[in-house]
């Protein structure tokens, strides 16, 4: 398995991470830990996780997801082995801290607690969920300033972090739902302030969202601040199993109407079209939009994410999977024709 550095930490990671935030809502304790096993006898070291998983939160399962991977990292051993990432929830979500920041006294809560449930001594590398300020993530559209922004200053986040890489607790730093903004400005504060690098930045990144090419793949280029895209099958919608309404009976926007964001009907043409491609050239749909991202020159890792052992299977084929210049001409006639769809 292909692997790519991380930023400057001298940390390699696997081209394909392990996503796990239907552990503990789709997968059972069992089922994340058969994942789990299978993901590392495959060749992946490179795991990602968030104190607000599962997914969709909610209190009742509030960090489930950390305690399933630190049962089996506690039966597994060989903790070195691995690159453990989980994130530090921004500001929205009540039930966690009675309304989480990114401060240095929420950040220490958090990271205290993460590293308790994932049952180790130290994470290596601690991501930014969202950021602490408005501004676009999450498919917002048009920045529109907040002139009464309550926002933790990004410096005084960047110290917090600081102390957790020189207590040991952390190896090195992320962002993640960020703006070129966000990612130069941060790596301005590292310049000035000599708080820790940022080595990565976790964005949304498939065939119907691909807004990171605009402006931060430059600065992933430049800057060695590669993309871990997640969502890289857009919630699945790019594997072709909702075409014409369908519901798959244990799929995730079955089951929750909260993830809207891949189905619009301009996605759905987009899907479609996609999908024809990939049949027209004897490939799986899933698989194929999988590996388009792996081929981007920005990337360092795919978050890959499953609920059944076929779908982790089918998304580990896609390491070995190689898409040639006609299937990538057809994809760019596409995307030049409906343009981001879903941002």
């Amino acid at each position: 398995m292909q692997k790519r550095p991380l930023g400057r930490t001298g940390i390699d990671v696997t081209r394909l991470c392990l996503g796990t935030m239907t552990f503990g809502e789709q997968n059972t304790e069992a089922e994340a830990h058969r994942q789990l096993d299978r993901a590392v006898d495959f060749g992946i070291n490179f795991i990602d996780t968030a104190e607000m998983y599962p997914v969709p939160p909610k209190g009742e399962t509030q960090g489930r997801t950390e305690a399933y991977i630190g049962t089996w990292l506690k039966a597994r051993g060989k903790r070195d082995d691995l690159v453990i990432a989980t994130k530090a929830a921004g500001p929205g979500m009540e039930h966690i801290r009675g309304g989480p920041r990114l401060t240095s006294e929420h950040i220490n809560q958090a990271i205290d607690a993460s590293l308790e449930r994932l049952q180790t001594d130290y994470i290596d590398l601690y991501q930014l969920h969202w950021p602490d300020r408005s501004t676009n993530f999450f498919g917002k559209l048009g920045y529109q300033p907040d002139l009464e922004e309550d926002a933790t200053p990004l410096a005084d986040t960047l110290m917090a972090l600081k102390a957790l890489v020189d207590a040991g607790k952390v190896r090195a730093i992320g962002l993640s739902n960020e703006t070129p903004w966000g990612v130069m400005h941060s790596l301005h504060l590292a310049d000035t302030l000599g708080v820790p690098r940022v080595a990565s930045v976790q964005n949304p990144y498939n065939l119907l969202n691909r807004s990171f090419e605009v402006g931060l793949a430059e600065i992933a280029h430049r800057e060695q601040v590669g993309l871990l895209a997640y969502s890289p099958l857009a919630f699945g919608v790019l594997s072709g199993k909702y075409l014409d309404g369908a519901q798959p009976p244990k799929g995730r926007l079955t089951l929750y109407e909260r993830f809207k964001r891949y189905t619009s009907d301009v996605a759905n043409e987009a899907t479609r079209a996609y999908v024809d491609i990939a049949h027209r050239h004897g490939l799986d749909p899933a698989q194929m939009a999988l590996a388009f991202v792996n081929s981007r020159p920005f990337l360092t890792s795919n978050i890959i994410g499953a609920t059944t052992m076929e779908q982790l299977e089918s998304n580990l084929a896609s390491e070995a999977l190689s898409l040639d210049q006609a299937v990538l001409d057809e994809i760019e006639a596409v995307h030049r024709r409906l343009s981001n769809p879903c941002p």
